[in-house]
C-alpha cells in the first residue's frame, strides 16, 4: 500500500489566495499522483464538507477533508502558505493547509493514521518543525512521524491514545495551564468525553486530543470516545458509571447517547471541545457540584436553553431543533404528496370523496386504483404533523423525547391547531422532558427514568396543555391563517409571492427555505385557493437557483470555474426536480454575488405564479408535476421570467468583477485570479 504522503503530495510555497484555490492545487496533485480519479468530483465533495462547517483551526491551520468516491486510497497532501489563506478560523488565516482525502470504504489503518495527524495538529512543536521544513522529503517525513528530528514532538503518539506518555506534553504547552487554575480541587474529578465531527477524520481527533490534554492539565481523570472514521469502541461502561460528569463535543448525533443519562453533561460543538476544553472541564465540574443531572443549560435557564456552545444563541439552538423536525417530516410530504397529486392525476379532483377502498375497489377500474393511491397518500400526510412535532422534541431532548412529541402532534391534529400546533407541541413536549431529567432521582431508579416515568409524565403534561390550555387558541390561529390565505387575492397575494420567494431563495435549502416550504405544505392539510397558490409559489420560486445557474453557465462558462461548469450540468435536473440545493456549490463559492441574483428571480418568480393564480395540489416533484398545475403555461412563464432575472444579475455581477481583476492584474491565470477577487469582494462591498 502507498505512504499516506510523499514529496510530491507537498508544496512549501502554496500560492493560492482562496482556499478553492488551495483546495484545488493541492487536489491537482494527487490527482498527478493517482490517488484521485475525477478532479472535479472530489472538489465538490470537499465543497460540500466545507460547506458544513468550516475547516479554519485556531494556530494557523487549515483541514480541507472529505470522503469520496473519487478517491482511490487515503491520502494527505500538504500545503504551505506564505500569506495565509481564510479557512473560516477565529485567530485568521491558514499557513498549514492539509487537504485529506479519504475513500468512501476507507480502511481502518489509514484512517488510524489520518486520526493521528489531527492529533498532532495540535503539539506547538510539531506545528513549528513544519514551518520550518527546507524541502519536501523532510516535510513529507515529518507528516509519516519518521522524520528522526522530530522526533522529540511528535513521535511520542499520545495523540493516538490518550492517557499514558503525555506527562511531558503539558510542559510544552504552556498557554493551556491557565486555563485550568484549580487542580488540587479537581484531582480526583472523572470525566468521560465524546467527540464526533459529520466526516469524521480530523475534528473529532482533534477535540479528543485537545479536551485529554487539557484534562491533564487540569488534574482532572479524563476518557475519551472518538465516534470518527477509524472506528467507534465504546467506552466501559464501569469507567461511564464511575465518571463524575459528561462532555459531548459533537456535529452529529452521539451514538448511544442513552449510556450517559443521569450524569452532568456539557453539550457543545466540535469546535469548542478544539478551542476551549479547559472552559467544557470547569463547567461541567460546576454542575457536578451543584448536582445537576442529564442537563446541559444552567439552574436558572428555562428548559429550552440547551445545547449548543456558549457563542449559540436561543434562536440558533431553535433553529436547530426545527430543522431536525422537518428534515424527518420531508420524507412523508413527498411520499403522501405525489401519491396524492398521482391519484388526482388519474381519477380527478373528486377523488378524495372516493369511499375507502377496503370496502369498495374494482381492479379493472381506473377511478379505484386512482383511489387507492389518494387513500394511500392521505394516510402519510397523516404522520406529518405527528412527525413534526415527535422529532422537534427529539432533537431538543434526544429519545425521551419522541413519544411525547408524537403524543401532542396527534393532539394538534385531533383538535384542528394543524402544522403551528404540531410545531408547537413538539417545543412543548422537548422542554416538559428537560425539565424532568433536571429532577434528581435515586441511583436505582435511573434506569426506568427513560422507558416508563420520562414518557408517562411527559405524555400527561403535554397532553393536558395541549387539549386544555394551549391547543384551543392555536387552533383558533390555524383557522385564521387559513381563512387569510383562502381570501389572498390582488396586490396581497402578489406581496406575499415575493416573500416567499425570497425565503425560498436566501438560504438554498437552509432554514428559512424548509420554513417557507413547511408553512406551504402544512397548507395542503386543509387545502384551499390560496393554500393551493402559496404551494404553488413556493416550488415554482425554489426551481429558480439551480435552474438560474444553470443557464449562466451555459452561456457565459467563462465566469466560472471549470467545477461551476460541471455542476451547471447536474443543475438543470436539480433545478427541474425542485431540488433549490443544486445553487449551493455556486453559492459557497461567490455568496455576495449568486445569492442576491437567486433572491431576486425568485421574488420575480413568486409574485407572477400568486398574480396567475397558478395553484398546486403536489407538495414536491418539480417540472414532472406540472399537468397537476392549475394554468400551467403561465407557471413556467414565471418560472422562466425568475430564471432569466437571475440569470442576467449573475452574469453581469461576475462580469464586473472579471473586469476589475483584468484592470487589478492584467495577466490573470483564470481562476484563482477570480477565486483572490472573491476574496476580497468583503472588503469592497
Amino acid at each position: 500500500m502507498s505512504e499516506l504522503i510523499t514529496a510530491d503530495l507537498v508544496d512549501l510555497d502554496l500560492s493560492a489566495d482562496t482556499k478553492e484555490a488551495a483546495a484545488r492545487s493541492l487536489a491537482e496533485r494527487m490527482v498527478a499522483a493517482g490517488r484521485v480519479t475525477d478532479l472535479e468530483g472530489f472538489l465538490a465533495d470537499v465543497a460540500a464538507r466545507e460547506a458544513q462547517m468550516p475547516t479554519g483551526l485556531d494556530g494557523g491551520i487549515g483541514i480541507p477533508h472529505c470522503r469520496s468516491a473519487h478517491v482511490t486510497e487515503p491520502t494527505l497532501a500538504f500545503g504551505r502558505s506564505a500569506a495565509g489563506i481564510d479557512f473560516g478560523a477565529a485567530d485568521g488565516p491558514a499557513d498549514l493547509v492539509f487537504l485529506i482525502a479519504a475513500p468512501t470504504g476507507g480502511d481502518a489503518d489509514h484512517l488510524s493514521i489520518l486520526s493521528t495527524l489531527a492529533r498532532h495538529l495540535m503539539d506547538t512543536e510539531f506545528t513549528g518543525a513544519l514551518r520550518s521544513a527546507d524541502d519536501p522529503e523532510r516535510a513529507a517525513a515529518l507528516v509519516r512521524g519518521d522524520e528522526p528530528e522530530a522526533a522529540e514532538a511528535p513521535e511520542p503518539e499520545p495523540a493516538a491514545e490518550a492517557a499514558e506518555p503525555e506527562a511531558e506534553t503539558p510542559a510544552a504547552e504552556a498557554p493551556e495551564t491557565p486555563d485550568a487554575p484549580e487542580p488540587e480541587a479537581a484531582s480526583t474529578f472523572k470525566i468521560v468525553a465524546v467527540t464526533s465531527c459529520p466526516t469524521g477524520i480530523a475534528h473529532t481527533y482533534m477535540a479528543a486530543e485537545s479536551l485529554t490534554k487539557a484534562g491533564e492539565d487540569a488534574g482532572v481523570e479524563l476518557v475519551v470516545e472518538t465516534q470518527g472514521s477509524a472506528g467507534f469502541t465504546r467506552l466501559d461502561p464501569a469507567l461511564i458509571e464511575a465518571a463524575d460528569g459528561v462532555i459531548f463535543a459533537h456535529d452529529v448525533e452521539v451514538r448511544d447517547r442513552e449510556r450517559f443519562a443521569g450524569k452532568p453533561v456539557v453539550d457543545v460543538g466540535v469546535k469548542a471541545g478544539i478551542n476551549r476544553p479547559a472552559e467544557l472541564i470547569a463547567e461541567v465540574q460546576e454542575k457536578a457540584a451543584r448536582g445537576e443531572v442529564g442537563a446541559p443549560a444552567a439552574h436558572r435557564d428555562a428548559p429550552m436553553d440547551r445545547g449548543g456552545e456558549e457563542t449559540d444563541g436561543y434562536g440558533t439552538r431553535l433553529r436547530k431543533w426545527l430543522m431536525t423536525g422537518v428534515s424527518y417530516m420531508v420524507p412523508f410530504v413527498a411520499a403522501g404528496g405525489l401519491l396524492m397529486a398521482l391519484a388526482f392525476a388519474i381519477g380527478g379532483y373528486e377523488i378524495n370523496k372516493a369511499p375507502s377502498v377496503a370496502e369498495h375497489f374494482i381492479w379493472t377500474e381506473t377511478g379505484s386504483w386512482a383511489a387507492l393511491l389518494f387513500q394511500i397518500g392521505n394516510v402519510a400526510f397523516t404522520f406529518l404533523v405527528p412527525v413534526l412535532a415527535g422529532f422537534i422534541a427529539y432533537g431538543m431532548a434526544d429519545r425521551p423525547g419522541l413519544v411525547p412529541g408524537f403524543v401532542g402532534g396527534s393532539i394538534a391534529l385531533t383538535i384542528n391547531a394543524g402544522f403551528l400546533g404540531g410545531l408547537i407541541a413538539g417545543l412543548v413536549a422537548g422542554a416538559v422532558v428537560m425539565a424532568i431529567q433536571r429532577v434528581r432521582v435515586p441511583a436505582p431508579l435511573r434506569g426506568i427514568m427513560p422507558v416508563v416515568v420520562i414518557p408517562l409524565v411527559s405524555s400527561a403534561v403535554v397532553g393536558f396543555l395541549m387539549f386544555l390550555v394551549i391547543g384551543k387558541p392555536i387552533a383558533a390561529l390555524q383557522k385564521a391563517l387559513t381563512d387569510w390565505l383562502s381570501g389572498l387575492t390582488g396586490a396581497n397575494a402578489i406581496i406575499l409571492g415575493v416573500i416567499l420567494g425570497l425565503m425560498m431563495c436566501f438560504d438554498l435549502g437552509g432554514p428559512l427555505n424548509k420554513v417557507a416550504y413547511a408553512f406551504a405544505v402544512g397548507g395542503l392539510a386543509n387545502p384551499n385557493d390560496g393554500s393551493l397558490k402559496v404551494m404553488a409559489a413556493v416550488m415554482a420560486a425554489g426551481m429558480v437557483p439551480p435552474l438560474a445557474m444553470a443557464l449562466a453557465t451555459t452561456v457565459r462558462g467563462k465566469l466560472f470555474t471549470k467545477a461551476e461548469q460541471e455542476n451547471g450540468k447536474a443543475a438543470w435536473v436539480l433545478g427541474a426536480s425542485f431540488i433549490t440545493e443544486g445553487a449551493i456549490p455556486f453559492a459557497a463559492g461567490d455568496p455576495l454575488r449568486v445569492i442576491p441574483s437567486a433572491m431576486a428571480g425568485g421574488a420575480v418568480t413568486g409574485a407572477l405564479s400568486m398574480a396567475f393564480g397558478c395553484t398546486l395540489r403536489a407538495p414536491h416533484g418539480g417540472i414532472f408535476v406540472v399537468p397537476l398545475i392549475g394554468q400551467p403555461l403561465l407557471y413556467l412563464v414565471a418560472i422562466a421570467a425568475g430564471v432569466a432575472v437571475s440569470t442576467a444579475l449573475v452574469v453581469v455581477l461576475k462580469g464586473m468583477r472579471r473586469t476589475g481583476t483584468e484592470a487589478v492584474a492584467p495577466a490573470a491565470e483564470g481562476e484563482p485570479q477570480s477565486a483572490a477577487e472573491a476574496k476580497r469582494e468583503p472588503v469592497a462591498a
